[in-house]
């Protein structure tokens, strides 16, 4: 299946986002501040939903989460919030943002399983899982892309207030949009009335 989420905006329309890897997969699902308004983790359950409908794909019936486990996402959630705002904007990373990746990375994580198909082989993960699996799979991504080689392309779509962020993984690295469907079309279309616009007399 395509990694990625299907979006609906309060302006409007359905697209599909896939923002690359797993921790910035996490950034969907809500943030601090004015991002409060998108929170969609308001229960454990919300998070064994996320789980399933992130690159991971696990089945939402057999991730089971507490609510302790649930608050431990949410905070490592906006604090990665903090460090994607950091790298896309060429700033310092927060005081504590390494230190609450650590302590999360720690914990045992999900276990990968060899899943072998007629065309070849795949991942699967043993389940059930955890919501302190899903915490150290999370931070252990951070720490995977940070020392990768796309350390330097965590992006912000280029959009008119868009603010969802991606990592590029394009060969190029030249990925400007959450989605061309979207903000990639808008831009095209504002370019294309700016053109067409008659010149000030």
């Amino acid at each position: 299946m395509e990694p990625g989420f299907v979006l609906r905006p309060p302006s409007g329309g359905v697209f599909r986002f896939d923002p690359g890897t797993l921790w910035l997969d996490l950034l969907v699902s809500g943030g601090p501040g004015d991002l409060a308004v998108f929170e969609t983790l308001h229960a454990p359950a919300d998070l064994a939903t996320w789980a399933g409908q992130s690159r991971l794909r696990l089945d939402p019936g057999r991730v089971h989460v507490t609510a302790g486990e649930l608050a431990d996402l949410v905070r490592l959630r906006d604090g990665l919030w903090e460090l994607a705002w950091a790298l896309i904007r060429g700033r310092p990373v927060p005081p504590g943002i390494a230190t609450l990746v650590d302590d999360a990375a720690a914990q045992p994580p999900l276990a990968p399983r060899l899943q072998v198909t007629g065309s070849g082989f795949g991942r699967e993960w043993t389940l059930p899982a955890t919501g302190t699996q899903l915490l150290s799979a999370v931070a252990r991504d951070v720490v995977d892309v940070l020392t990768g080689p796309h350390a330097d392309r965590v992006r912000e779509c280029g959009g008119n207030r868009c603010g969802l962020v991606f990592l590029d993984t394009s060969r190029p690295g030249s990925r400007r949009w959450c989605s061309m469907e979207r903000c990639g079309n808008r831009s095209k279309v504002r370019a294309l009335r700016e053109r067409r616009a008659p010149e000030p007399g």
